[in-house]
């Protein structure tokens, strides 16, 4: 058939099909070397413009809140500030601040359609960035012709209004956002990531939350300053803190209107606000973390690379050829072997160290060197994820503690002549505020002290959340596993009994140098099982995780001298049944970690052996993004791809990427399968070919050839015997 409407459609499709196969190796590639990037510029590639998503639609508000009220206001005879009488603004500094609104408004609304993508990098990016510095140079021009030429005379009848401080507020945030920006469009331009945002979509409607929020806290102040008679920004003033729940007092609904009106307002508001601190959250603890703790891994996975290779003590990870193996004597399980059955095998993590998995320097076979390789790679990820804990917990209480001490700092300077505050008192505001515990014994009352707490609360708060949310893993965990040690011996006995308990408490807090037991007692087993403090409380919270892992260690026992079927429809079968089992860890919460025996399993199912170091090798110390660092183990298995070199310890590692090992798992196994079954297709293809004589034309280039062993031949090899242990 030669249609000439079909020739551009066809081959438009298969464009398509390939760029599409294309820009998902791209992806994937991405995030499984991920941790290779300097973390910066992730911040410069998502964290910054998210920032800018969150501060800009920040700044447009205040710079509302400075347009719809005069600057200045004349103080009265024995008045304050608060109850001071607006003076008119000149026409041009009107006209000046309503133009810098609409600038930013547009500037906002590209950015929002850049995140969007319905507007292009290069050409959203400009506007943004120009329109945001324009509105910040003219607020700033702004604040300082009304401090400087037009300042009234004499300057204790006169002060500036809450308006003056929010255009000092958003001038530093619209120089702020800018800036971001300015760098995430300087490192796209240098080719560090590409120019469109990578953002999920929780991320993406961020920056929507934070407008709604925004204009729901305006929106209602406006409402409520009509009914209650409020300057409309101490209403705004007033709709702030009952939004984030502080309650400070100073201002509270008089009318029937006003007072049913809060209901829903209160219980709306609140929950746009769980949105956006849910955004936040999600942003800061979800994609840092895993951002973080793979930058984390990376580092320490390099110092223990160097530690080893310059004490001389990297046997571990040389790959032993198949003619190095050393004759083995199979341990005797009654204990009258010449080996020990403990004592070639890798303690468990909680006791390990490098000191003690790097101390032997021959081993009997490759096997025996990758399981001790696999362990020396998860005590580095315990490592990493120990440090990632208290770097997240040190960064969110510094920021806090930052909030808390520099916002006191300023109430004090506000509120110092107004209300003779101290520092201390003005401590004990912040902090009360801090804790949306709001007492409303003390409060500011001066136009700065209002404007100040406006910005200032809506930065406070939801940092206090992240703060909480990370000492769960740190400080709150561990007054919990104090609280439960002592209960073990106290209220709560636990399995082990006061003895062993102690014993445990030492090991865990002296890192195994106190509390060892001799070398007649049983290391192994149970025992060894509960090192981690667990009580009966613990157990009973635990039970279900707990057989779920013992069925985990028996299954892959079972499965360590198993050979993949012969047969290539008994494999099919066998990788069905895995998949269906992977398929239920990927539900597990925590994230499912499988043991070496498990992982040897596994990719014994995808083609490799980890008892041949054919495809081993050692790490590499400082692997490079862009060059030998690409490939990564069960990716490169077909007819015309040579397979993947890797090391447990090096940056092709299953533990390492972004990646939860089910989830790593399970896409190699639904891989090696349609490999499989193309595989069938085409040699049953070919022999309807031969039987009709030829006739039958076959594809070339057909999904899944490019990759995995998708001939009768590679089967065969894979499922031969490899194993030397």
């Amino acid at each position: 058939m030669n249609d000439p409407g079909l020739d551009e459609p066809i081959s438009n499709d298969a464009k398509d099909v390939e760029n599409q196969k294309s820009e998902a190796r791209d992806e994937k590639e991405e995030d499984e070397q991920e941790f290779l990037a300097p973390s910066r510029w992730w911040l410069a590639s998502t964290a910054f413009p998210l920032i800018a998503g969150t501060f800009g639609p920040m700044a447009s508000a205040f710079s509302i809140c400075a347009l719809v009220v005069h600057w200045r206001v004349e103080i009265p005879e024995g008045k304050t500030e608060a109850e001071g009488v607006e003076l008119d603004d000149p026409r041009w500094l009107i006209g000046i601040n309503a133009a810098q609104l609409a600038v930013a408004l547009i500037s906002n609304l590209f950015l929002l359609l850049n995140m969007a993508r319905r507007v292009r990098f290069s050409i959203a990016q400009p506007v943004t960035i120009i329109g945001w510095y324009m509105s910040s140079f003219a607020l700033i021009g702004l604040c300082a012709c009304v401090s400087g030429p037009l300042i009234i005379e004499p300057k204790s009848n006169h002060a500036f209004s809450q308006a003056f401080y929010y255009a000092i507020f958003s001038a530093g945030l619209y120089f702020l956002v800018a800036s971001l920006m300015l760098i995430t469009v300087w490192g796209a331009s240098k080719g560090h990531y590409d120019k469109e945002f990578q953002l999920t979509m929780s991320q993406r409607t961020l920056m929507l939350q934070t407008i709604s929020f925004l204009v729901y806290l305006l929106a209602g102040a406006a409402v409520f300053s009509h009914i209650e008679g409020w300057p409309f920004l101490d209403a705004v003033y007033w709709a702030d803190f009952t939004l984030l729940t502080v309650g400070i007092g100073d201002f509270s609904p008089s009318t029937h209107t006003g007072r049913g009106l809060l209901f829903p307002f209160a219980i709306g508001g609140i929950i746009i606000l769980g949105l956006v601190i849910g955004s936040i959250r999600s942003l800061v603890l979800e994609r840092g973390k895993v951002k973080m703790g793979a930058r984390m891994v990376e580092k320490e996975r390099r110092r223990i690379i160097a530690k080893l290779e310059k004490n001389n003590k990297a046997a571990v990870l040389k790959p032993i050829s198949s003619d190095q193996n050393l004759p083995t004597t199979t341990p005797n399980t009654n204990g009258n072997g010449t080996i020990n059955s403990t004592s070639n095998q890798p303690q468990p993590l909680s006791r390990a160290s490098t000191k003690t998995l790097t101390s032997q320097q021959n081993f009997r076979n490759e096997r025996e060197r990758r399981e001790r390789e696999f362990t020396l790679m998860r005590l580095i990820q315990a490592r990493a994820h120990t440090r990632r804990l208290w770097t997240s917990l040190i960064i969110s209480g510094t920021v806090w503690l930052a909030l808390w001490f520099a916002g006191a700092a300023i109430f004090h300077a506000s509120e110092s002549h107004p209300q003779s505050w101290t520092y201390f008192a003005s401590l004990y505001f912040a902090y009360t505020s801090l804790l949306t515990i709001g007492y409303g014994d003390i409060y500011p009352v001066s136009n700065a002290g209002k404007a100040f707490f406006v910005f200032w609360s809506l930065l406070a708060v939801p940092s206090l959340t992240i703060l909480i949310s990370n000492m769960g893993d740190t400080i709150v965990k561990g007054i919990r596993d104090l609280t439960l040690w002592i209960g073990n011996f106290t209220v709560l006995p636990g399995e082990q009994g006061v003895k062993d308990t102690v014993r445990e408490g030492a090991l865990k807090v002296s890192r195994g140098r106190i509390g060892k037991k001799r070398n007649g007692d049983d290391e192994s087993g149970e025992t060894s099982a509960r090192n981690d403090l667990e009580s009966t409380a613990q157990c009973v919270q635990g039970g279900v995780t707990n057989r779920e892992n013992g069925r985990a260690e028996k299954r892959g026992e079972k499965n360590k001298d198993d050979e993949v079927p012969k047969n290539r429809k008994a494999y099919h079968v066998v990788l069905v049944k895995e998949m269906g089992k992977v398929m239920g860890h990927l539900k597990s919460s925590p994230p499912k970690k499988y043991t070496f025996e498990e992982w040897a399993w596994y990719l014994k199912l995808i083609g490799e052996d980890e008892s041949s170091g054919e495809t081993h090798r050692r790490p590499l110390r400082r692997p490079r993004p862009d060059g030998e660092g690409l490939g990564m183990v069960g990716e490169g298995m077909g007819e015309r791809e040579e397979k993947v070199e890797w090391s447990w310890v090096g940056n092709r590692s299953p533990l390492m990427g972004g990646k939860e090992e089910a989830e790593w798992v399970m896409e190699r196994l639904v891989k090696t399968l349609e490999r499989e079954l193309e595989s069938l297709r085409r040699e049953e293809a070919e022999e309807r070919g031969k039987d009709n004589g030829g006739g039958e034309e076959i594809p070339v280039d057909t999904p899944g050839t490019g990759e995995g062993p998708s001939s009768k031949e590679n089967f065969e090899n894979r499922s031969g015997s490899k194993s030397q242990s």
